[in-house]
């Protein structure tokens, strides 16, 4: 007899380029993380802190499938950003952050099926993750572009900083950041992101 009183769910995971399957065990994002991004949102982009909202991990969709346009909202934004996969963590405290008017991020960023994500590519199959073209297009125009080497926060300062206030562990994946030129998408619309040197993402909006 099984000692759970329901049945567990399923666990989340996305593939792996080569072969095999990246558990997911948590989803950190970065807000802000680009100087141009911050600007076109309003904000100081000089060096701040940087601060941290969470998504489900079953918000996770692989393998180009459609992502639902979410019900209560009209305005969805697209975002595309570079994201790491931990293989190991540490720890040391943790905090929270809220958005404008003091109200959570949740419902806003972690909807259903609000993590379309391409294959896993291990860090040892990428040149130089510090710097290359991050780019979206919504059904074939190009709407951002620019340069890992524009985040304000690097990849190993973004971990270095998030594992002082939260215990990191192996499944856990950090968003980076999305560059500028975020604008509203529309039901039948077809994302396609790239990072060079990591690979594509695709997803329709239905």
């Amino acid at each position: 007899m099984s000692a759970y009183v329901i049945t567990p769910p399923p666990v989340v995971s996305i593939p792996v380029a080569g072969g095999g399957k990246f558990p997911v065990r948590r989803i950190f994002c970065v807000g802000r993380n680009y100087a141009a991004h911050a600007r076109e949102m309003g904000h100081d982009p000089d060096r701040e802190a940087p601060f941290f909202f969470c998504k489900p991990a079953d918000a996770v969709v692989t393998g180009g499938a459609d992502m639902p346009y979410p019900t209560m909202t009209h305005d969805l934004h697209h975002e595309m950003e570079l994201v790491v996969g931990l293989a190991s963590g540490g720890s040391d405290i943790a905090e929270a952050e809220a958005k404008k008017a003091g109200r959570p991020w949740d419902m806003a960023k972690g909807f259903d099926a609000s993590a379309p994500i391409g294959l896993m590519v291990p860090a040892s199959a990428v040149a130089d993750p510090s710097k290359g073209l991050i780019e979206l297009k919504v059904n074939g125009e190009v709407r951002q572009t620019s340069d890992l080497s524009f985040m304000i926060w690097s990849i190993p300062e973004t971990i270095a900083y998030l594992s002082k206030l939260v215990r990191l562990e192996a499944g856990d994946l950090i968003f980076t950041g999305t560059p500028e030129g975020v604008a509203a998408a529309k039901k039948g619309d077809l994302l396609e992101g790239t990072v060079a040197g990591v690979g594509t993402v695709t997803a329709k909006l239905v």
